[in-house]
């Protein structure tokens, strides 16, 4: 009976403590196992669940949400400046189905509810480099918050502009586009989708590589805000090159009558931008009937526009070229080219009707000039168009 008091009294604890206290070094280290127990198994779950994301999202669509869910607290992402803000960077992951649906987003409200400077957008067409571009610096230079800047080249092309030219990351991305086929007049729409995306632009211009402003930024930029229409050549040819290049296929959609020809390089408003970008009418038939000897980049536009916009078109190109040594294409001028009688020719004895007005400002652009033409141009803009 002794002993089995003594038992009784040590277990109930009044004897020493040494007991109570191996039970508590004992419980710790098993609570710090179940910690880390669970503290990986939440890490397994979450990377588990993460590699199903980027195996069926894909990394850039899970970068994007974790950016859309995680906004820094200065984005305002509830305010009106997230929707008016220009893009700083024009690359994205759009598809074209996607950016044409969001380009062509019409506001219901004329009325801008905030200060809104109308912007030309200059969209470059081009293969790769753009050798005149220290020409359309200067051109441009003292104008930021008038202008914006786009460029569709081929995708394996790398701009190396530095981060002070104009041109620095204004490529968008871009596909593989070819002379005469359905590619190009998809980079033109490309570009004008694009563009669309800056509330701001109002006035677009198709520009190439080989093209040059003739007159300084504030003539240019007066004569496309202030006119009443939208510089599209479309012209009915009864020839083989213009009627002759018709499918019966077109019809009901486009009838012969209705069938233009005109440049492919155009001006055109906000209004028939997104008339473009919208497009999925005729799209479809001249993607299926018009192929070469029928090149789509004359036809679509005109022809288009001319049906869904006619008493909107000026039914002139403001981009001059040469035809007079005639084959496929217009001339091409080089450094010899560049004197004071040629620039004179271009710019003057012009007549043509602005604003249904006579006028002898006709044309605001020129091509097609080789890259050895930039120095004598830089000489001589000064003095002919100047910049």
């Amino acid at each position: 009976m002794a002993m089995q008091s003594r038992a009784l009294t040590i277990e109930d604890g009044k004897e020493p403590s040494a007991l109570p206290k191996t039970i508590q070094s004992r419980v710790f280290p098993v609570r710090i196992l179940q910690f880390f127990g669970l503290f990986l198994i939440l890490g397994l779950g979450f990377s588990i669940i993460s590699m199903f994301m980027i195996r069926y999202w894909g990394v850039q669509n899970v970068v994007s949400t974790a950016r859309s869910e995680f906004q820094p607290c200065l984005e305002e992402p509830g305010s009106l400046v997230r929707w008016i803000r220009p893009q700083s960077n024009l690359m994205h992951t759009m598809t074209d189905k996607e950016l044409f649906w969001r380009a062509s987003l019409v506001p219901q409200i004329n009325e801008y509810p905030f200060t809104r400077v109308p912007k030309i957008a200059f969209m470059f067409l081009t293969r790769g480099p753009l050798p005149l571009s220290p020409l359309w610096e200067r051109f441009l230079e003292g104008h930021e918050g008038f202008y914006s800047i786009y460029v569709h080249s081929l995708p394996s092309y790398e701009a190396k502009f530095p981060s002070t030219s104009i041109f620095y990351r204004r490529q968008i991305p871009s596909q593989v586009s070819e002379w005469g086929k359905m590619s190009m007049c998809d980079a033109e729409r490309r570009l004008l989708a694009n563009a669309l995306l800056d509330i701001s632009n109002e006035r677009f211009v198709l520009v190439s590589e080989s093209c040059i402003p003739l007159f300084n930024f504030s003539i240019v930029y007066h004569q496309l805000l202030r006119s009443k229409y939208s510089f599209v050549g479309a012209f009915d040819d009864p020839g083989p090159y213009g009627r002759g290049r018709y499918n019966e296929n077109m019809a009901p959609e486009v009838i012969i009558t209705q069938w233009r020809k005109g440049s492919q390089w155009f001006e055109i408003n906000r209004k028939l931008a997104i008339h473009v970008v919208g497009d999925t009418i005729f799209y479809p038939k001249f993607e299926e009937f018009c192929k070469p000897a029928c090149y789509v980049d004359e036809h679509y536009f005109p022809t288009m526009l001319t049906i869904q916009a006619p008493h909107h078109l000026a039914n002139r190109s403001l981009t001059w070229v040469d035809w007079s040594r005639g084959g496929a294409h217009p001339a091409t001028f080089g450094k010899a080219d560049i004197t004071e009688d040629f620039l004179k020719r271009i710019l003057e004895g012009q007549n043509c009707l602005y604003n249904d007005q006579p006028s002898s400002v006709c044309f605001l652009f020129a091509r097609k000039f080789a890259p050895s033409a930039l120095e004598p141009l830089l000489q001589q803009a000064p003095k002919f168009f100047g910049y």
